[in-house]
């Protein structure tokens, strides 16, 4: 199945607006809040490795963070397509360095 970021985008809304995150009290886009349920998903992913789960497990929870991050984007009113366009050109002139864990990509000097 192949879709558009505005396909997720669109979908991700839709799953925001029937749950209505953007009420106040119920704290669906307070940033804080987001940001705790990443880390959550994030160390459900992590475990999927340290516990040898299965591969569709780890897509699962990869699924997850994509879902929060988009939704970030809703609860941030930022246009996350653009932004990544403006990153990937930035990062695409970084050079890359061995640091000792691997190879990254960053403008960070050791």
């Amino acid at each position: 199945m192949s879709q558009t970021y505005s396909d997720m985008l669109a979908k991700v809304k839709e799953f925001h607006d029937k749950h209505q995150f953007s009420k106040e009290e119920y704290r669906g886009h307070d940033m804080s809040y987001r940001i705790l349920l990443t880390i959550e998903e994030l160390g459900e992913l992590a475990e999927c490795f340290t516990k040898g789960k299965s591969d569709e497990e780890k897509a699962e929870e990869l699924a997850d963070l994509l879902i929060l991050i988009i939704g970030h984007s809703i609860a941030m009113d930022v246009d996350l397509e653009e932004a990544f366009d403006n990153k990937m050109e930035e990062i695409m002139k970084r050079p890359a360095i061995m640091g000792d864990l691997g190879i990254r990509v960053t403008n960070y000097e050791q």
